[in-house]
């Protein structure tokens, strides 16, 4: 990525900081205060090619967000532009509304090659609006008709989208909420195999016990791994027992993987790590090869919508289509989702080290190349955790479970350190306090040194300036 021109702009430093900022100003002035990202990344993409962006100001910057996990292959691959030109230069139509195409045939076909065996061989797909949250809605929608029933049960710390029904999935509203299993921050004080049982304790006395005030639910939605929740994989054997309680219960498991599939886990659906086969899978992101697409796949027997139940305008996007054969083959082929295990597993490791050089990390987890560093206060010692009562309540504070107080200004500070450094990560977690990484499959060895060396540096420097900065007691 050598000197730049877009739309007729070039020149020395003092031009393209004076762009930057004008483009920044208008779109505070312009744009809605729901904005996110643009607030913590002040910065003007003009050109990316991989895992690097440049931006207007002439910075450049490893991208550890890619696009909130959607840029499997980093931004414009070679086989993404590739199938987007060829559908171009085709002279195909760009919009068909549910009409079947060469392109749409072969995306579904190569989809279906990749699906868990259990689900592909009795699987139907429906392609909804563009969206993760609109894949969400539709199996809300499709898990409803085929029961009859209209409960769901969903999980603390879920985050499934943003229009109703996901919101009301997602942890600030609920139909009827779970506790979900983890390490750090157990709700009921314990951790590893003994907290997770106890979780999948809890749901089996909210499903069976006559008289909770839970009608007999229309699904169960759950994530392998929760992303936005703060990078915490649920455990294997709890997956499995949450596939059994639905089975045995006439329960469909509808499980999200908008943001854990396409290899980003070290498997190509993170559901496989468990060898569980759900009824409806919701699949978003890194399907449409960095443009928008969204579907449901489901088994068969679900299948019971009448013509036109479930409808949207952009339901099929060819050049999404085309973008996602692409990425799904070259996942599939060069192997990105074993890479993906191996080299996530080495960043892992080199990451715990971190945290037992600096207290402010307070734990460090993930699957693949889904990582989360968790920033907690260095100066509250934690409180050892206990054992629970027969009536363990699981909204203690999270003082009283092993952790120190999650340190949100600390996790933000770290994320403005490692932009200075031109290195962009996301934060997540209940508390905004996890520093996330979600670098695309294709990210090198060498570009895996830059991110970890930059992080640590941010790290360093954020705690030393939260130690000096801290007012004494």
């Amino acid at each position: 990525m050598g000197g730049w021109r877009l739309g007729g702009r070039a020149g020395g430093s003092g031009e393209r900081s004076s762009w930057h900022e004008g483009i920044l100003r208008r779109q505070s002035a312009r744009e809605s205060a729901a904005r996110t990202y643009a607030r913590a990344l002040p910065i003007v993409p003009v050109r990316a090619r991989g895992m690097t962006i440049e931006g207007a100001d002439g910075r450049r910057y490893l991208d550890c967000l890619s696009g909130a996990g959607t840029l499997a292959l980093g931004h414009n691959h070679p086989v993404v532009l590739e199938a987007i030109r060829k559908v171009l230069d085709s002279g195909a139509p760009l919009h068909v509304l549910d009409l079947a195409t060469p392109v749409k045939d072969a995306f579904t076909t190569e989809l279906f090659r990749t699906l868990p065996p259990g689900l592909a061989d009795h699987a139907r797909v429906r392609f909804c609006g563009p969206a993760g949250t609109d894949a969400v809605e539709a199996a809300f929608k499709l898990v409803r008709t085929a029961t009859g029933r209209g409960g769901l049960l969903t999980f603390t710390g879920a985050y499934h989208g943003m229009i109703t029904g996901a919101c009301a999935a997602s942890s600030n509203a609920a139909d009827v909420h779970l506790p979900h299993p983890q390490d750090h921050r157990c709700p009921f004080g314990v951790a590893d195999a003994r907290g997770a049982e106890l979780a999948a304790r809890w749901t089996e006395s909210v499903l069976d016990d006559p008289k909770p005030g839970v009608p007999h639910p229309a699904g169960m939605i759950l994530e392998p791994i929760q992303g936005e929740g703060g990078v915490i994989p649920a455990p294997d054997a709890w997956l499995r027992r949450m596939r059994q309680l639905t089975a045995d219960r006439s329960i469909p498991l509808i499980v999200d993987e908008i943001q854990t599939g396409v290899g980003r886990t070290g498997a190509f659906w993170a559901v496989e790590h468990s060898g569980v086969t759900p009824d409806v899978m919701v699949l978003s992101k890194a399907i449409g090869g960095s443009l928008p697409l969204a579907v449901v796949v489901y088994h068969e027997d679900l299948d019971a919508w009448e013509p036109g139940a479930h409808a949207g305008t952009f339901r099929g996007n060819q050049l999404a289509m085309a973008a996602g054969t692409a990425t799904l083959a070259y996942v599939r082929e060069n192997g990105l989702a074993e890479r993906a295990r191996h080299l996530g597993a080495r960043m892992l490791t080199e990451l715990r080290a971190l945290a037992a050089e600096f207290t402010c990390v307070g734990d460090v987890r993930g699957r693949g190349l889904m990582i989360g560093v968790e920033l907690v206060d260095p100066e509250e010692g934690p409180t050892p955790k206990q054992h629970p009562e027969p009536a363990q309540d699981p909204t203690r504070t999270e003082a009283t479970r092993g952790a120190r107080p999650p340190a949100p200004e600390l996790a933000a500070a770290v994320q403005r350190e490692c932009l200075r450094r031109g290195l962009i990560v996301e934060l997540g977690g209940r508390h905004n306090s996890v520093v996330r990484l979600l670098p695309p499959l294709t990210i090198s060895d060498e570009q895996a040194a830059a991110v970890l060396d930059r992080l640590t540096d941010a790290v360093h420097t954020a705690a030393q300036s939260h130690t000096e900065t801290r007012p004494r007691r």
